[in-house]
């Protein structure tokens, strides 16, 4: 029993992998708004490449957690029947998509006439990446996974992180005013309190899950504690990004870069707690 910390490779996937779908539509629907002219518009395309940078890293995570290269590559032998190769699929046309329009545009080869359409396909892709994500953990043989709070957790972290990440990127382009760039804080707030309320529900209906060895809310002794720590580093997070705001001061690129390794550190607990919740109905659980 206790936290999920050896699904390490998979906690990485999926929340970097939810990050880069917030922050890839964030700085999509700035590149759509037509408020950026041509300088800006490839200084914003040179900061997307820490988008792929992070998707990188989601994918190796990914990778180690398969084994090898090789079961990489057959874990796309049953797309279309099975969930765990509708998410790498779909995982990797998002990476493809993004990676091909950020070369493109950088090379200065993308076609103005494909740009918005480009924009739209990606952003619907990274959407499908996220449900496939939720796809894979409906098991009705694991309760604590197959539940309305899986895929809310997983929506929610997209919310949470991703306005902050592509409010971060925008930044590092230098832009600070563009459409509605200003309600991005506030997207991020309502999201942590979505979260901050699913959690004490799902918290509170573990004792109403059980298998013939044990219940649920026994899998993390500590799971109150935890989720306080979490909340706390969501919370500095937001509050390194918000704080200057108030203030009527724009946040330097440090503090919003403080602010989204804290606010991802909290996400990266919130899942390692999530993969903890495994819970097999019918048989024990290993220590």
């Amino acid at each position: 029993m206790g936290m999920g910390w050896h699904e390490w490779p998979l906690m990485i996937f999926t929340v970097l992998g939810q990050c880069v779908v917030g922050g890839f539509t964030v700085m999509a629907l700035a590149l759509l708004s037509g408020r950026l002219d041509r300088d800006m518009m490839h200084k914003v395309h040179r900061s997307m490449f820490f988008l792929w940078l992070l998707m990188g890293i989601a994918f190796v995570a990914s990778v180690i957690h398969l084994g090898s290269p090789l079961r990489a590559m057959n874990s796309l032998n049953r797309v279309g029947a099975s969930a765990l190769s509708n998410e790498i699929a779909a995982g990797s046309l998002f990476f493809a998509l993004g990676g091909i329009y950020w070369l493109m545009a950088m090379l200065d080869k993308l076609p103005p006439a494909l740009t918005k359409p480009w924009l739209i396909i990606t952003m619907l892709a990274g959407f499908v990446f996220v449900y496939a994500m939720c796809r894979v953990y409906a098991i009705n043989t694991v309760p604590t996974w197959d539940n309305v709070y899986t895929p809310l957790g997983f929506v929610l972290t997209v919310f949470m992180t991703g306005p902050l990440l592509g409010y971060l990127l925008l930044r590092v382009a230098g832009v600070t005013q563009c459409g509605n760039i200003r309600l991005l804080p506030a997207l991020s707030v309502l999201a942590l309190v979505v979260t901050l309320c699913a959690a004490m529900m799902q918290i509170a209906g573990l004792a109403d899950i059980n298998s013939s060895v044990q219940s649920a809310s026994a899998l993390i002794p500590s799971l109150g504690w935890i989720m306080t720590w979490r909340l706390v580093l969501v919370v500095l997070g937001l509050g390194c990004w918000i704080c200057p705001l108030v203030m009527r001061k724009t946040p330097s690129i440090s503090a919003l870069s403080m602010a989204f390794v804290l606010v991802v550190a909290g996400e990266l607990i919130g899942r390692g707690v999530f993969y903890g919740l495994h819970m097999t109905m019918g048989m024990a659980i290993g220590s």
